[in-house]
């Protein structure tokens, strides 16, 4: 591809008031802009690459921040994704503590909030997003923590090693796995959901009763359809005040509610964005040059039925991170991944694989009071989904169910004496 051929420059450092420039220019060092720059070095690619990233740390995994990391079963070395070395050796430039303010789509650069301009003949933004905080009074008090980066769990760890009642507001992923580690530590943890079940947005209601009832058999006082309308102290949170009037003793409030995606410097910059930057089947932006992967990035997705969505997982950011780095040298392969998610609670590993978003029929495969069994989705017929809670053969043999599209009986797929393998014919 002659207009690829540019690509094979040395990043051009240059002392004065012109930027320095890269061939490949990656803003965010998550998951997707570290995935996309060992992509282009398996693929040969012989430009200048740089992550910049708004921590001081290299690219490290996200979802232990929840689990292993706070639970103190990991240190954080165990949780790079690379160690330093291995983007020395590829010469990937770590341009950290860095947070891009604007960019210039017509000059092809960007700039920090110190000012410092950085150029790029491509600009991939991997920025995910910040943690959605509560906009009620007190929200912003010392105490009340969201889940986001390595800062936010270490102090998280740190408050509730102080804490004696520890509220957590919100019944996904992060509030769930926090509430189970945090009852590993025997600390007093009450759940509060807005919704009247857990798990509300991405699974089904049998799925959803199951973890209430093991987190309530562990100790959580769970709380359904509750409204949060204050959080009340002077220079550190002491209390959570419910609609009702009730106000729970708080030492600790940690807030898990999802995220707001990081894409307003696109977004002054024109390109295309509602609830994150649109983009194309090769994770282009509106803007020239510009490519857009992970949490931030609204995509239509053909196993949400073709619906523009945007996929808050490990594997979409790596998946979007493979595309972008085939389209940049000249091998454009359109994101089609199967989406998968995985959670981690008490003693149990839930492994969900499809978007269950739609269904209309669901289907029990296995025993919940065994702990270990599966969640089927169907949508007119077709096998949409599949959450396995210490199934992982099931997980591992519907996949191809999933991607299939596969019209199954639903008393078949309740017969766990029938593997799903043998099901696909």
């Amino acid at each position: 591809d002659p207009a690829r051929q540019r690509h094979c420059s040395s990043a051009t450092r240059n002392l004065s008031a012109q930027p320095m420039n890269y061939d490949v220019l990656i803003v965010g060092a998550g998951h997707g802009g570290a995935q996309a720059a060992i992509m282009l070095r398996q693929l040969k690619f012989e430009g200048s690459i740089a992550i910049i990233g708004d921590e001081p740390e290299i690219p490290y995994e996200r979802p232990p921040l929840s689990k292993d990391y706070f639970a103190g079963d990991k240190e954080f070395e165990r949780i790079l994704i690379r160690p330093a070395k291995f983007w020395e050796e590829r010469e990937v430039a770590m341009l950290l503590s860095k947070r891009v303010a604007s960019v210039d789509p017509v000059a092809h650069s960007v700039t920090t909030e110190a000012g410092e301009r950085f150029g790029y003949t491509d600009l991939i933004w991997a920025t995910g997003g910040a943690a959605r905080m509560l906009p009620i009074p007190g929200g912003n008090l010392p105490g009340v923590q969201g889940v986001r980066t390595r800062a936010d769990a270490d102090a998280m760890k740190l408050a509730s090693e102080r804490a004696d009642n520890i509220v957590v507001i919100g019944g996904g992923y992060i509030g769930l796995e926090a509430a189970a580690v945090l009852r590993k530590f025997d600390k007093k943890v009450t759940l509060l959901e807005a919704l009247p079940r857990v798990l509300a947005r991405v699974a089904g209601e049998d799925l959803s009763r199951f973890y209430e009832a093991e987190h309530r058999a562990h100790g959580v006082d769970l709380r359904l359809n509750v409204c949060v309308t204050a959080l009340e102290g002077d220079s550190h949170v002491t209390g959570v005040r419910l609609d009702g009037g009730e106000v729970l003793p708080a030492d600790l409030v940690i807030v898990g509610i999802g995220i707001i995606p990081a894409v307003a410097p696109l977004a002054a910059a024109g390109a295309d964005c509602e609830n994150g930057v649109h983009v194309d089947g090769l994770c282009r932006t509106s803007l020239t040059d510009v490519f857009a992967i992970g949490d931030c990035a609204a995509h239509t997705n053909d196993f949400a039925g073709g619906a523009v969505i945007r996929l808050e997982s490990v594997q979409n950011a790596n998946d979007q991170a493979n595309v972008v780095a085939r389209a940049i040298m000249g091998d454009p392969q359109p994101y089609h991944a199967v989406p998968w998610f995985w959670s981690n609670q008490y003693d149990l590993k839930l492994q969900t694989v499809g978007l269950s978003t739609g269904f209309d029929t669901s289907v029990t495969r296995g025993n919940p009071a065994t702990r270990s069994f599966s969640v089927v989705y169907l949508k007119q017929g077709r096998v949409i989904a599949l959450d396995c809670v210490n199934a992982i053969k099931d997980y591992v043999q519907g996949k191809a169910l999933v991607v299939a599209g596969a019209q199954i009986d639903p008393a078949r797929l309740a017969d766990t004496s029938v593997p799903l393998k043998e099901m696909l014919v």
